[in-house]
C-alpha cells in the first residue's frame, strides 16, 4: 500500500442509498422523463422504466439519496493495539442526516487535523454522492469536501479499490470479492447493495441497513490493515457508538 496516512487519521465512510421514492410511477411527470433521458443510451430496450428506476435510481445522486452514512476510525490505547470505533448516522430526512455527518466530520477534523477520508470505491461513488446531494439540499459543500483543482496528491482520501487496481484503470473489484481474495470475513452475510430499496421501503427496517452498512466499515478497515501486514481486528477490538 503505497499510502503514508497514519492509521490514526484515517475516517473511513460507508453510505447507504435508495431511490428517492418507492417507485417509478411514483415520480412526477417532469422527473419520469428525465429518468428516460437519464438511461436512454444504458437501459437494453427490453428493460423498461419501473425495472430500471428500482434497480439503478438508489445509485444515481440526481434520482436517489442517502439514507444511512456509517463512519469508524482506529485509535490505540497505552499498549499500542489498535482499536476500532464506529458511529453511523441514519434516518428518513437525508438533510438533517448530512448536517450532522459534517458535524462528526468537523469534530473528528478538530482532533486529528491531517486527516483523511478512506473507504471502498469513495473516489467514484460515496463522496460525489455526499457532494451531489448536498447541493440539492441547497446546502453549501463543507470546505473538507472541496476537491475541485486539486492535484491527485492533494486529495486526502485513501480508496482502497485504487489501491487494488494497482494502476489497472479497467478493473472494479467489489468489496466482497476483495475481502474475500485477502481472506477477510465477508461483509454480506445479510443483505447486500441490490436489497437495501426493499429493505427501506417495503420492510422499513433501517436498522438493518445500518447493521449492514457498519459491516462494510469494518471490512474496509481490515482491508486496510491488511494491505499495511498488520493483524485484522477482532471483535473485541470494535466498538460502536
Amino acid at each position: 500500500m503505497n499510502d503514508h496516512s497514519s492509521l490514526t487519521d484515517l475516517l473511513i465512510i460507508d453510505i447507504e442509498t435508495v431511490p428517492g421514492v418507492p417507485h417509478f410511477q411514483q415520480l412526477p411527470d417532469e422527473w419520469k422523463g428525465l429518468w428516460m433521458g437519464k438511461i436512454s443510451k444504458t437501459v437494453p430496450e427490453n428493460i423498461s422504466p419501473e425495472e430500471s428506476y428500482a434497480d439503478r435510481a438508489g445509485i444515481m445522486a440526481e434520482f436517489g439519496r442517502v439514507v444511512c452514512i456509517s463512519a469508524g476510525y482506529f485509535y490505540r490505547e497505552k499498549n499500542e493495539e489498535i482499536f476500532f470505533k464506529i458511529k453511523s448516522i441514519a434516518g428518513n430526512d437525508e438533510l438533517e442526516l448530512l448536517k450532522n455527518f459534517f458535524n462528526l466530520v468537523e469534530k473528528f477534523r478538530e482532533k486529528r487535523p491531517r486527516f483523511s477520508f478512506a473507504g471502498h470505491n469513495i473516489k467514484e461513488f460515496d463522496i460525489p454522492f455526499i457532494c451531489r446531494r448536498t447541493m440539492a439540499n441547497q446546502m453549501q459543500i463543507p470546505g473538507f469536501l472541496q476537491f475541485s483543482g486539486m492535484k491527485p496528491w492533494e486529495v486526502n482520501m485513501v480508496d482502497t479499490l485504487q489501491f487494488w487496481k494497482f494502476g489497472d484503470h479497467k478493473n472494479y473489484t467489489s468489496l466482497s470479492l476483495l475481502a474475500a481474495v485477502l481472506g477477510i470475513p465477508t461483509p454480506k452475510d445479510d443483505i447486500d447493495g441490490s436489497m437495501v430499496r426493499q429493505v427501506y421501503y417495503e420492510e422499513k427496517n433501517i436498522s438493518r441497513i445500518v447493521e449492514y452498512c457498519q459491516k462494510d466499515v469494518v471490512a474496509v478497515a481490515n482491508v486496510i490493515l491488511r494491505f499495511r501486514n498488520l493483524p485484522l481486528l477482532t471483535a473485541g477490538r470494535i466498538s460502536i457508538s
